[in-house]
């Protein structure tokens, strides 16, 4: 199993449109061939600052969703709020 985190930090401005956006597109991503969990977190430390987790059966099945027309969709909206450039990492986990 691969496991995604993406940090996000928004113009503090933006972040009601993020959370719309999330909220209209996250049953849409669950449903994605491989996606087997899907969360958000929110910053303790900074409410503009916001991290996907999502868990995904393996590097093929995150690499297709991001070939999707959902991701072509979602990111280039999520990226015209940021604040600042994001931080990604995966990581497998072993068991």
């Amino acid at each position: 199993m691969l496991i995604r985190i993406v940090r996000m930090t928004f113009v503090a401005e933006q972040v009601p449109a993020f959370l719309e956006l999330f909220r209209q597109s996250e049953h849409r991503i669950r449903q994605q061939p491989g996606c087997r969990h899907l969360e958000l977190w929110q910053d303790a430390d900074n409410p503009a600052t916001y991290c996907t987790h999502s868990h995904w059966d393996d590097a093929a099945a995150l690499d297709a969703y991001r070939k999707s027309a959902l991701f072509g969709e979602v990111w280039p909206a999520t990226k015209r709020l940021f604040a600042a450039p994001p931080v990604a990492f995966s990581v497998t986990q072993v068991l």
